[in-house]
């Protein structure tokens, strides 16, 4: 990556294409293999095959299970058994030098049949193939019937007869536990789990032992991993009051992210929400649960943070002796200060380093990373490296909503994961150059987290498209990605924006919004059930657990997208393949009916084959070809999910 600048990164389970350009002078014929250590040291030796014809393209696909440092090596050699049968099959038929290919041959065979190093068996099959081909007694065909030994066969695929080594400069991959690439993730305040109003306004905060309720939930609806905002003591400076206002009443709350008071900064527990015994309650019964917890890291302050105090340097100073808030034009953020990493860098990796290794210690393995993009990359590069070394298991989300650029950068540097565009990608030509891109062309170091929502974000077509437009996104978010996510309410479709601004009215980051989560399912308002079909699918198929795996199709219509993923059965696991056919209608005011057309070849079946698709949300089966007809009814289900039973013979059925 990046003419090894940073290693590619994978995580357990993952298979990986590896890919290299071998040639060499004139017409004789080459081999080429991947040569793989694992982090044990064990090396495996696997054959590439050629891609796309005349590209010199050599590809394997390996699966990498185990976590570590993986070292690989490209081996290109001169195949001389492949160029002499190549070479014999068009002279021996057309009779010239009928007995001196046979010689050449015979000395191929024979050379690597008494060669000690190959095993027992492979030394008996080559040396009886030999002994056959160089029988000028027999007919011509029984000669060359002898190359068609399934022993001989197995024999050259383990130790092709070649000569002329060539390797490559040896490269790494790292590969980083499952959750760092798999995962479906759920978002909730502990302050509004609990939160209680009483009759005179005041209000009494959830905290982490109110909020362990909702655990069982969550994991039920099929999450693995519960990402909590900033849980840390809050500033009263210039605190935010209901919609991000200036004005603030005696019960609002203020933001999570205005970190720090008289009470502590980032490795400080919010009173309100608890001590550290609660919090490690907390973490205990997600555990139990099946959760891993994610928590928010910013690094920044509110101007009643300790660092405000005793590290002045690590702020900007304005020339009118202000210290220069949080800007996003046109938000502000007033009660935030940002960090200044140019006066103290050296201090500030210090405290940054501190603060992780004080909640690792506590328990906490994943981080999601607030604004990562406002601070310098070899920051990142070095604190990221600098936990990863002492905890492999620690994962690093980036929440970056910036340039292309500078959002893979930090991929390259080390952020396990990254949010994406996604939520602003809704057409149909916008979501398959999207998730193009993301299967191919940033795939080997830029892990989309496919979040539907977030406090910050509710995008006009969530405000507009109604429940559809909520099962739209979240069923292409699910199966699209191996890691996808969402934040508390959207299960309600909660779709009422503030005026002027793409975010909810009465924003969680600024007030506590407790919500009868039962009330909302007893009376058929919630998505829940249908989040949970979907987490659901995604544990059962292999194949969804896969980032470029992802095809894909075409349709008739402008607002049908078709995609599949697929995985053979010597990846699953299971014996047998895995393909998935997603068919979403992206269009949530409307009923399509339109013609879709797929490259069955990309799902591991034949050209023509027709075949049965099972609808995992409907329970309905069809018979299916390469062109098939699809009605999607935005009012009732905008989405196949369709799994791929199994070729069979005859014809297609709409």
């Amino acid at each position: 990556m990046n003419d090894n600048l940073w290693p590619a990164r994978a995580f357990a389970g993952e298979v990986v294409p590896f890919g290299a350009t071998a040639f060499r002078e004139g017409h004789d014929l080459i081999g080429v293999s991947l040569h793989l250590v694992a982090p044990d040291g064990t090396e495996t030796v696997h054959p590439m095959d050629l891609g796309a014809p005349g590209t010199d393209r050599w590809e394997v696909r390996v699966p990498l299970q185990h976590q570590g440092d993986w070292r690989y090596r490209v081996r290109a050699y001169a195949d001389d058994f492949a160029t002499w049968e190549h070479n014999a099959g068009i002279k021996i038929p057309a009779g010239i030098d009928v007995d001196l290919m046979f010689l050449i041959g015979d000395q191929l065979l024979t050379s690597a049949g008494t060669d000690k190093s190959r095993t027992a068996p492979e030394r008996r099959a080559l040396l009886a193939a030999a002994k056959t081909l160089s029988d000028a007694k027999k007919p011509i065909a029984l000669r060359l019937a002898a190359l068609e030994s399934e022993k001989l066969r197995a024999a050259l695929r383990a130790r092709p007869i070649a000569s002329l080594d060539s390797f490559s400069a040896e490269r790494t991959v790292i590969v980083e536990r499952t959750r760092a690439g798999v995962g479906s993730w759920y978002e909730f305040f502990p302050r509004s789990e609990g939160a209680i109003q009483a009759a005179d306004g005041s209000w009494s905060s959830g905290t982490f032992r109110t909020a362990a309720k909702r655990l069982p939930q969550v994991a039920a609806m099929g999450f693995d991993v519960l990402y909590l905002p900033p849980i840390h003591p809050i500033g009263t400076a210039f605190r935010k009051g209901p919609n991000n206002s200036l004005t603030v009443g005696p019960n609002d709350p203020g933001s999570p992210w205005a970190i720090g008071s008289a009470d502590g900064g980032h490795d400080a527990i919010h009173p309100d929400l608890g001590t550290v015994a609660d919090f490690s309650y907390f973490l205990g019964r997600a555990r139990k649960v099946g959760l891993d917890v994610a928590l928010d890291f910013a690094l920044q302050a509110s101007p009643d943070h300790p660092w405000v105090a005793e590290h002045p340097e690590w702020f900007t100073t304005l020339p009118d002796g202000t210290i220069a808030y949080a800007e996003n034009p046109p938000k502000k953020y007033q009660d935030i200060y940002p960090i200044n990493f140019d006066n103290d860098p050296a201090g500030i990796r210090a405290e940054a380093l501190r603060i992780l290794r004080h909640w690792i210690t506590l328990g906490v393995t994943i981080f999601r990373v607030d604004n990562p993009h406002t601070k310098p990359l070899d920051f990142w590069e070095w604190l990221i490296r600098e936990v990863n070394a002492e905890h492999p298991d620690v994962v690093f989300l980036a929440e970056a909503f910036t340039r292309p650029a500078l959002m893979q950068a930090l991929g390259k540097v080390g952020f396990q994961q990254s949010y994406t565009y996604f939520t602003w990608r809704n057409t149909k030509t916008e979501l398959e150059e999207f998730l193009h891109g993301l299967a191919t062309e940033t795939a080997d170091f830029l892990r989309p987290n496919l979040f539907v929502n977030t406090p910050d974000i509710l995008t006009e077509y969530l405000q507009f498209g109604g429940p559809a437009a909520f099962k739209i996104r979240a069923a292409l978010a699910a199966m699209a990605a191996p890691t996808w996510g969402m934040y508390a309410g959207f299960e309600l479709c909660e779709n009422v924006a503030r005026v002027g601004a793409e975010e909810n009215i009465d924003n969680e980051k600024y007030e506590y919004r407790p919500r009868d989560w039962a009330a909302a399912e007893a009376r058929g308002a919630s998505l829940a059930p249908y989040v949970t079909r979907l987490n659901h699918i995604r544990s059962e198929h292999p194949a969804l657990r896969q980032l470029r795996n992802l095809d894909i199709h075409a349709s008739d219509d402008d607002s049908i997208l078709v995609f599949s993923k697929y995985l053979p059965a010597g990846f699953t696991g299971t014996g047998a393949d895995d393909a998935i056919i997603v068919v979403a209608n992206v269009d949530p005011h409307s009923v399509r009916e339109t013609t879709v057309h797929l490259d069955v070849t990309r799902f591991g079946l034949e050209p023509g084959a027709t075949y049965d698709v099972n609808d995992l949300i409907t329970g309905a089966t069809y018979t299916w070809s390469a062109d098939n007809f699809v009605r999607l009814d935005a009012f009732t289900e905008p989405v196949h999910i369709l799994r791929v039973l199994g070729q069979k013979p005859g014809k297609a059925r709409a």
